[in-house]
């Protein structure tokens, strides 16, 4: 059974594509455009029992930069 989900509900698709991952893969996503990238990782930290994420700036294509946004634990 997946403990993460991902999905994308605006885009020029007509059906929302997903993902599912486990505890012991987590869930990397990426969104872009021609000036950057953000990237958002959730995963199981096993020490403390909960879900935790980060959120990064990140480059694309040669464009953007790469910087931490945002880090704790899902649902805190």
């Amino acid at each position: 059974m997946s403990h993460f989900y991902g999905s994308i509900p605006t885009s020029a698709r007509k059906t929302v594509p997903t993902a599912r991952a486990h505890k012991s893969t987590g869930l990397t996503t990426v969104a872009a455009s021609w000036a950057g990238a953000v990237r958002v990782d959730v995963w199981y930290n096993e020490e403390t029992g909960k879900d935790c994420f980060h959120v990064y700036q990140t480059r694309h294509h040669g464009a953007g930069v790469e910087k931490l946004l945002s880090q704790g634990e899902i649902g805190e």
